[in-house]
C-alpha cells in the first residue's frame, strides 16, 4: 500500500467542482490534441486509467477467492432452515414451481410482504441443487446436481456475497486509483462477520446489498465516462462558454449515459428485493446532478447548474422509467398466472378495490396487493427478542441469532453452536470514527469521494431513525446495503494515513524531501497493514459463531463480549 499510485490517489482532492489530483494511474487527457486546454482543466477532468491491468485483476482474484472459500465451504451447515429461511426458502420453491409464492401445506397462494426477485434468486439455487421440506414432504432433486438441500437454498446468497466483494474491490480501485486500497476494501468486506452470515443464509438482504452496490458502481463508471466525454470535446476545440448546444459536447447514441441507465435497471432490481432500496434513489440522483455540475464547472461552463439540470434530468427520468419497468418485470410470474394472492378479484369477493378487467385489472390488483403489504410494514411494532434501534447498529448493540443449539459432542459437559449476525467487532467499531474522519477530510480536501460515501451511508441509515420514532420493529440486518460504503469510509481514512496531504511548514521553509515523503508513506503503510491484520485476527476469533461451529460452552461464552446484549 505504499506505491506511488496509492499515495497520490489517496491524496487526491476533489469536489462537486471536479477537483482531483490524478496520480500515475490517472488519465489526464483522453485525446492527444487540444494543446490550448489548460493543464489544470485536464487534471480536474482526469479519471482512472481503465485499461486492462493484469496485476490488479490477479490481486482482485486472490481477494475474491478468499471470500468465496469463506462463503461456500460448509455452506450446508447448520442443518435445516435457520431464522427467516423458513419463509424465504419455501417462497422461493413456490416461485420456481408455480411462478408465485405458494403455501403447499394449505395448498393456496401465500401472502407475502416483500417483492419476488430475491426469492427468485434463492429459487434458482433450489432448482439447480434440489429442495426438501419435511413439513410438506417435498423432496425434489437438483436439475444440475443433487446436494444437501441447505446448499440449494443458500447457494444464491453465497454467490451474491462473493460478487459484492468483487464489485467493492473494483469500485474501490476506481474511486481511489489504487489496487492496494481497492483490495483492502474487498478484503475487509470478505472478513466481516455480518456480511459473511448474510452470505450463508437464504435471506433477502444480501441481494439488496448486491444490487445497491452495483448501481453505485454503475454511477461511478457513468461519472468517469461523462468526464472523458467533456475532455475529448475540449481537446477537439469546444468552447464551453458559448450558450446553447454549441457549448456542449456533441451527442450521439454512443455518448448516451448507458451506465446511468444501467443503474436505473439495477435500482429496479434492488427495489424488487426490498422496498427499502427506494431510499437510495434520491441520494443517487443527487450524486449524478452534483457530478454533472462539477464537470461543467471544471470545463468552464458559465451556468453549470442550469445546464446540468436541463441536460441530465431527462436522462434521470428515463432511468426512473427503466427502474419501474424492471420492478414490474420481476412480478411477471404473478401477472401471467391466476394463482397469486389477490390476483383475481373473483377469489377475494370480500376485498374491495380488486378488479378482473383484462390487463388493467391485473395492475389494479397488484396495486392493492402493494397497499396491503405497505400496511403490514407500517404497523409492524410487535416486540421481538432480537429487535434493535438504528443507533445500536454500528455499536453492535443487539445482533440477531440466526441459529442456536446446545447439542453435540464437544468434549465438555456443555456445548454450544450458534450463527450470530455480528459484524467483526474491530471493523465495526471503526465505522463511527471513520465516518467522522471521512467528513473532516472530505470538507478539507473538497473530495467528491468522501461526499459520495457519506451520502450513500446516510441513505442506508437515516430513514430508519425516522421509523424508530414510530416504534417500528427493526433489526440490524436492515443496515446491510450501507455496509460496503461503511467499509469504503474506513479505506478512505486508511488511504489518508498511507499518504497524508502535504503539511505546510513555516513561511519560506523548504518543501518535504522525497525521503521525508517516502518515510511517511512507509509508516502509514505499516499502520494500515497492521489494522487490516488485526481485523483478520478478530474475524478468525469470532469465525466459529459466524458459521455455527461446535464449541464448548466456555469457548462460546468467551466470545460474548457484551454479555446479555449478544445473547
Amino acid at each position: 500500500m505504499t506505491s506511488a499510485s496509492t499515495a497520490q490517489s489517496a491524496n487526491a482532492g476533489g469536489s462537486a467542482a471536479g477537483r482531483t489530483n490524478a496520480g500515475p494511474a490517472a488519465e489526464p487527457s483522453p485525446a492527444g490534441g487540444g494543446g490550448g486546454v489548460p493543464a489544470v482543466v485536464r487534471r480536474r477532468l482526469g479519471t482512472v486509467d481503465a485499461r486492462l491491468d493484469g496485476y490488479s485483476w490477479l490481486a482482485t482474484g486472490v481477494v475474491v477467492a478468499i471470500a468465496a472459500i469463506l462463503r461456500f465451504v460448509g455452506l450446508s451447515s447448520p442443518p435445516g432452515k435457520i431464522f427467516d429461511e423458513t419463509y424465504y426458502a419455501k417462497d422461493a420453491y413456490g416461485l420456481i414451481s408455480r411462478g408465485v409464492e405458494w403455501n403447499y401445506k394449505d395448498n393456496g397462494p401465500s401472502y407475502v410482504v416483500h417483492p419476488p426477485l430475491g426469492k427468485w434468486l434463492i429459487g434458482l439455487g433450489e432448482w439447480a441443487f434440489g429442495y426438501q421440506d419435511a413439513e410438506t414432504n417435498i423432496s425434489v432433486p437438483g436439475h444440475l446436481v443433487t446436494t444437501a438441500p441447505e446448499f440449494g437454498w443458500r447457494f444464491a446468497a453465497a454467490v451474491a456475497g462473493t460478487l459484492s466483494v468483487l464489485m467493492l474491490v473494483r469500485i474501490g480501485r476506481r474511486m481511489f486509483g489504487s489496487t492496494a486500497l481497492g483490495c483492502a476494501a474487498g478484503l475487509l468486506l470478505a472478513l466481516d462477520g455480518y456480511h459473511l452470515v448474510l452470505s450463508r443464509a437464504a435471506l433477502l438482504d444480501i441481494f439488496l446489498l448486491l444490487f445497491v452496490l452495483a448501481a453505485f458502481g454503475a454511477l461511478v463508471l457513468d461519472r468517469d465516462a461523462r468526464r472523458r466525454r467533456w475532455a475529448r470535446a475540449l481537446d477537439a476545440g469546444l468552447d464551453p462558454s458559448v450558450p446553447g448546444r454549441a457549448g456542449r459536447p456533441p451527442s450521439t447514441w454512443r455518448d448516451w449515459p448507458w451506465w446511468r441507465l444501467a443503474a436505473g435497471v439495477l435500482l429496479g432490481c434492488a427495489g424488487a428485493v426490498k422496498w427499502s432500496a427506494l431510499y437510495f434513489v434520491p441520494a443517487f440522483a443527487l450524486l449524478v446532478i452534483l457530478w454533472e455540475v462539477g464537470v461543467r464547472r471544471s470545463a468552464g461552463v458559465r451556468r453549470p447548474w442550469r445546464d446540468a439540470l436541463l441536460d441530465e434530468v431527462p436522462w434521470l427520468l428515463l432511468a426512473g422509467v427503466l427502474m419501474l419497468g424492471t420492478y414490474l418485470a420481476t412480478w411477471s410470474g404473478w401477472l401471467l398466472s391466476d394463482d397469486g394472492y389477490y390476483r383475481l378479484a373473483s377469489r377475494y369477493p370480500n376485498t374491495p378495490g380488486l378488479s378482473d378487467t383484462p390487463f388493467v385489472g391485473a395492475l389494479i390488483n397488484l396495486w392493492e396487493y402493494h397497499k396491503a403489504a405497505y400496511g403490514f410494514h407500517a404497523q409492524l411494532d410487535d416486540p421481538h427478542k432480537y429487535q434493535s434501534w438504528p443507533w445500536q447498529w454500528l455499536l453492535l448493540g443487539r445482533p440477531v441469532a440466526f441459529y442456536w443449539s446446545g447439542d453435540g459432542n464437544c468434549g465438555a459437559a456443555q456445548c454450544a453452536s450458534e450463527v450470530l449476525l455480528l459484524g467483526t467487532p474491530l471493523l465495526w467499531w471503526s465505522f463511527l470514527p471513520a465516518l467522522a474522519a471521512t467528513a473532516w477530510l472530505g470538507l478539507a480536501r473538497r473530495d467528491w469521494r468522501a461526499g459520495a460515501i457519506l451520502l450513500t451511508v446516510a441513505a442506508g441509515m437515516l430513514p430508519w431513525f425516522w421509523f424508530a420514532l414510530d416504534g417500528r420493529t427493526m433489526f440490524s440486518f436492515y443496515l446491510a446495503p450501507a455496509v460496503p460504503f461503511l467499509v469504503l469510509a474506513v479505506v478512505y481514512v486508511l488511504g489518508a494515513i498511507v499518504s497524508p496531504a502535504p503539511v505546510g511548514g513555516p513561511v519560506g521553509a523548504p518543501p518535504p524531501t522525497e525521503q521525508d515523503v517516502s518515510d511517511r508513506r512507509l509508516v502509514g503503510g505499516i499502520i494500515a497493514g497492521a489494522y487490516v491484520l488485526l481485523v483478520a485476527l478478530c474475524f478468525a476469533y469470532f469465525y466459529p459463531i459466524f458459521v455455527g461451529r461446535l464449541l464448548t460452552y466456555a469457548e462460546w461464552s468467551a466470545r460474548m463480549w457484551l454479555d446479555g446484549r449478544w445473547i
